[in-house]
């Protein structure tokens, strides 16, 4: 299993939300770039960064931040918020991003994710929030009343292979991973499935490896010191 850090930028800063509620904003580094460095020299092999001015506006508004930690890092980056057109995507995937994330667009625009996949493969990756077991849309500010299992098994059929599956209810909270959904999930499709939100510490790393998921995202934990990055990629790999 694969360790993640993540990096949430607003305004440029990297962030960390409670449970999704940008009210509940801190400000956890001074520079997105310092920050994914040394993300990168604590072993990490990919990074996770979410543009949540973007997701919230529906459009992507930290590009330049983001791009310019792309050019000083050699580990490949994931990103999402706010990307809901083939131009974004382009955008983004020429500019050295290894991954992008989709997330409200995979759910109103169907056909994007289809050209996604077919133009890009793999290098699509598909953002599930879930709150109440279902699937939440536009930086986490509205719900949708697809479960989240009928809506993994859909984008499989469609062609996904790289699915982040997020508990809003656990984001932030470093009370632990939902691991009875993730079970479910896990259960249900045969896609890389990537666990997200509420890691404290080594004990969840060492109950997500168990599971045999594809990887996990971290970053609250790492910014308040429970768990520590690169004893956590160790931890991982053994």
């Amino acid at each position: 299993m694969i360790v993640i850090p993540a990096i949430d930028i607003i305004d440029a800063k990297p962030v960390r939300l409670y449970q999704g509620d940008y009210q509940k904003k801190e400000v956890v580094a001074s520079s997105v770039k310092e920050t994914a460095l040394s993300f990168e020299n604590s072993g990490a092999q990919w990074i996770h960064i979410v543009d949540l001015d973007g997701a919230k506006q529906g459009k992507p508004v930290n590009v330049n931040t983001i791009l310019s930690a792309v050019e000083a890092l050699n580990v490949p980056i994931e990103a999402g918020g706010g990307i809901r057109t083939m131009e974004d995507i382009d955008m983004y995937l020429t500019h050295e991003i290894s991954r992008v994330i989709l997330g409200t667009s995979a759910i109103n625009d169907e056909q994007l994710l289809k050209d996604a996949i077919t133009k890009y493969g793999e290098k699509i990756a598909v953002g599930m929030d879930c709150k109440d077991g279902n699937v939440m849309v536009e930086g986490w500010l509205k719900g949708s009343r697809m479960n989240y299992i009928s809506f993994a098994k859909h984008l499989e059929d469609i062609g996904v292979k790289n699915l982040i599956f997020t508990d809003i209810s656990k984001d932030g909270t470093l009370m632990g991973p939902n691991i009875e959904m993730l079970r479910n999930l896990q259960e249900a499709v045969q896609m890389n499935i990537v666990a997200s939100g509420g890691i404290k510490d080594l004990s969840h790393i060492q109950a997500l490896k168990q599971m045999n998921l594809y990887g996990c995202i971290t970053g609250k934990a790492i910014y308040c010191g429970s768990l520590d990055l690169k004893q956590a990629i160790l931890e991982a790999r053994v």
